[in-house]
Parts: C-alpha cells; sequence; structure tokens
C-alpha cells in the first residue's frame, strides 16, 4: 500500500519521500536522521511499527523478545538519540493498551511498549516533546492484526475492549496530541462487557477497568438467604454437584466443560465442541487453553494447572477430571460404575478431602500459613503411604515427617507436590 499511499498524499499537495531503513540499527537511523533536506527540517516524529510474535510466559524466548523489542523499543530508543539535539515540535510513540491492561499471551509485547510508554515520559522530563499513545485494537486489519481469526476477536471484545473504527482512532490521535502530556490510551471500552468477563470466567475485571464497569454496569446480585453474601458460580456448581447422582454429575460438568469451550473459541453453541474430539482438533491453542482453564477455575473453584487441556484433551476426559475433584465421593471414573471400586472404604476420607480442596481454594494465606498447611498435609501423605515410597526423616516430635527435599522447597513447589499426591 506504500505507492497508493503516496499517490494519495500527493495529490493533498504533499511532498513525499520513501525511505528503507533498519531502525532497530543505530547507525541507519542516524544516517535517516542526519540525510534529511535542511531546506525541510525535520519538526515531528511518529514512530507507528511493531511486530506481534505471541506466545504464553513459558514458551516465551530471548530469541522471541529481541524480534518484538527491535522494531518497537530499540528503535524508539535511537530515534530518541537520533534527534535529541533538533527542535522538533512532536515526538509520538505508537504504543498498546497491553502496556497498561496486560495481554494474555503478550508478554514481549506488552514489555516493548512499556518501555515506549516510559520513554515518552523520559523526554519530557527531559523538555523535550514526547507522547505515547496506547492504542487498542484497529477493526481496520493491518500487517499486525490482519492474522487475527473471528475467535480471537471474538475473544478481546468480551473483556470489553471494542475494535477502534478508523474515524475514532484519528479523533482520539487529535486528542491525544492536544492533551499535551507523555502518555493516553485511546481505546473503545464496553463497560458492560469487562464487567460481565470477569464474572463469566475469563479473569478478574482489570484493575484499571474496574470502577468505571462497575459504576456503568451495575445490576442486580444474588445474595444466599443464609448469610446475605453474594453467591458464587462455584458454590452454585458445588450446590448443584451434591444433589445429584454420579450419571447427571458427568452430564453437568461435561455441559459445563463444552459451554465455556464453544465460547472460548467464539461458538454460540455448546453442540459445536463434542466429548470425544480433542481440544487441537477443535482449535485450541496455548492462549485458548489458558482462558479455558481460568474460566473453568472459576466456575469449579480448583486450583487448575494452565495445562488442564492438554491432561485431559478432550471435553469428556476433563469433566471426569472436574468429576473426581468435586464429588470424589459418589463414583469413580464414568464408566466404573458405583460402589465396586477397591478402596471404597475410603470413600468418607475423600469426601472430606473433597471439602478441604474447594475451602483452600477460598483462602488467603500468608507465607506462614502455607508453610504450616503444607506440613501438616505432607504428614499426612507420609502416613498413607505408610513408608513405602520416597525418602522421609522424622523431625522434633514427628509431625513434621517429609518427603526428601520438601525442607528446601518452595511454596509453589509443596503445593504442587500436595496437588498430585492428593
Amino acid at each position: 500500500g506504500g505507492q497508493e499511499l503516496v499517490g494519495r498524499l500527493t495529490e493533498l499537495g504533499a511532498g513525499v519521500e520513501v525511505v528503507a531503513a533498519d531502525m532497530s540499527d543505530p547507525e541507519a537511523v542516524k544516517d535517516l536522521v542526519a540525510g534529511i533536506d535542511p531546506a525541510r527540517p525535520l519538526t515531528g516524529v511518529i514512530h507507528a511499527a511493531g511486530i506481534l510474535e505471541d506466545a504464553v510466559l513459558s514458551a516465551q524466548t530471548p530469541e522471541g523478545l529481541t524480534r518484538v523489542w527491535g522494531p518497537k523499543a530499540r528503535a524508539a530508543y535511537h530515534l530518541h538519540h537520533a534527534t535529541a539535539h533538533l527542535p522538533l515540535t512532536h515526538f509520538v510513540i505508537f504504543s498498546s493498551a497491553a502496556a497498561a491492561f496486560g495481554s494474555p499471551g503478550q508478554a514481549n509485547y506488552a514489555a516493548a511498549n512499556a518501555y515506549c510508554d516510559a520513554l515518552a515520559a523520559h523526554r519530557r522530563a527531559l523538555g523535550l516533546p514526547g507522547l505515547s499513545i496506547g492504542w487498542g485494537l484497529w477493526a481496520e486489519a493491518s500487517g499486525m492484526s490482519g492474522g487475527l481469526g473471528e475467535a480471537d476477536l471474538a475473544r478481546i471484545t468480551r473483556t470489553g475492549f471494542r475494535p477502534l473504527a478508523t474515524e475514532r482512532g484519528l479523533a482520539l490521535f487529535d486528542a491525544a496530541l492536544a492533551r499535551g502530556r507523555a502518555g493516553a490510551l485511546a481505546v473503545d471500552i464496553d463497560p458492560g462487557a469487562a464487567l460481565a468477563s470477569g464474572g463469566q470466567g475469563d479473569a478478574p475485571v482489570r484493575a484499571l477497568l474496574r470502577t468505571l464497569a462497575a459504576g456503568a454496569a451495575r445490576g442486580p446480585v444474588r445474595r444466599t438467604a443464609a448469610n446475605g453474601r453474594a453467591a458464587s458460580p462455584a458454590a452454585d456448581l458445588a450446590d448443584r454437584l451434591v444433589a445429584l447422582p454420579p450419571d447427571e454429575q458427568e452430564r453437568l460438568l461435561l455441559d459445563l466443560v463444552r459451554t465455556n469451550a464453544a465460547s472460548v473459541l467464539g461458538h454460540a453453541d455448546a453442540g459445536a465442541v463434542r466429548g470425544d474430539v480433542p481440544f487441537k482438533e477443535l482449535g485450541f491453542d496455548s492462549l485458548t487453553v489458558v482462558e479455558l482453564r481460568n474460566r473453568l477455575a472459576a466456575a469449579t473453584g480448583l486450583r487448575l494447572p494452565a495445562s488442564l487441556a492438554f491432561d485431559y484433551p478432550e471435553a469428556g476426559a476433563l469433566a471426569a477430571h472436574l468429576r473426581q475433584r468435586l464429588a470424589p465421593d459418589g463414583a469413580g471414573p464414568p464408566g466404573t460404575g458405583t460402589g465396586t471400586r477397591a478402596g471404597g472404604s475410603v470413600d468418607p476420607l475423600l469426601t472430606e478431602l473433597g471439602r478441604i480442596e474447594r475451602g483452600l481454594s477460598t483462602l488467603d494465606l500468608d507465607d506462614e500459613a502455607r508453610r504450616l498447611l503444607a506440613r501438616r498435609l505432607t504428614g499426612l501423605l507420609s502416613a498413607v503411604d505408610g513408608g513405602g515410597a520416597g525418602a522421609r526423616e522424622e523431625a522434633g516430635d514427628g509431625a513434621d515427617t517429609t518427603f526428601d527435599g520438601v525442607e528446601s522447597a518452595t511454596d509453589d513447589e509443596i503445593f504442587e507436590l500436595i496437588d498430585r499426591e492428593l
């Protein structure tokens, strides 16, 4: 589209020159600035470059960070140094709302844009012009957003961010320039959708949106008759499961998994997700798998791993796993029947453990409380094991029986051990 843009600008009376330069190379940027005709001196800079290389946090690499950081943050840094001596009227960086709000799978991109935001503030502190605009998604497809599918756009819209129409975006650009500050967010927000997304399990409402969303979309809150507190989806689900036989529990949880999976993928009907088809074949990737985990964690009140949909790759298998976590006293996995599995005498204990697990998910524990709880549960694990697996040692009065290495483990490692063993 470069030639078309040149033609349109020329028709409007502008003189246009297009130069290809590697903006992540400081010498190339210096030469570019130095090569500008003194008869038409440089008076303003708009830095609008950027690329995406999305991945969940555990999949981020130094190479991926470098590729995203170069055209965005490093180029802005080089432009800053190459023009600091010039009497510019404006120095505008196209940043992203991801730097302010966070964006799933975009840690590298959010970091690069956060640097740009800081650079604009730094320039203004030096007495230089500087403005960083944190854009939301534009409706008109670009080189960066052109690869987004319908499911991606639906996921973004569910969080309360509507794609910006071009006319609206240009108006926000003018408003940001007139505002005269180092930073501005240029987004089209639907507060009601933002609040609803936090209540339906995507993730908690972003802190920067919480007050706005609550004020714009405040609705009736259902409360329990017993204590007047707002009822949670997890509590509702637990109450419903208790009243159902095992086969109905399975059906309810399968519907829960299919409904949330369909919503994450942008389908209006849960029928689009079959219980025996792998999530990967349905179109799930690392980002949508995490979103599904977040939704199910909110709906069930359970602490669930990010790899949940990879560990249980079909809706039916995942529903069976959730049933075992939520209602272990009624039956074994689907298809094994009820009351016939070995060790049926431990059912009352499994019931109690299920209640404890649900209780843990509602507690806000400090480090000391977590250590005490982990120590007690580790002792229980040792008692269950009966001395047959793992190296253990007695400490003190015998209450601190531990697996080998537990004393030096972090809190998160302790809880991972508890989750795995229980």
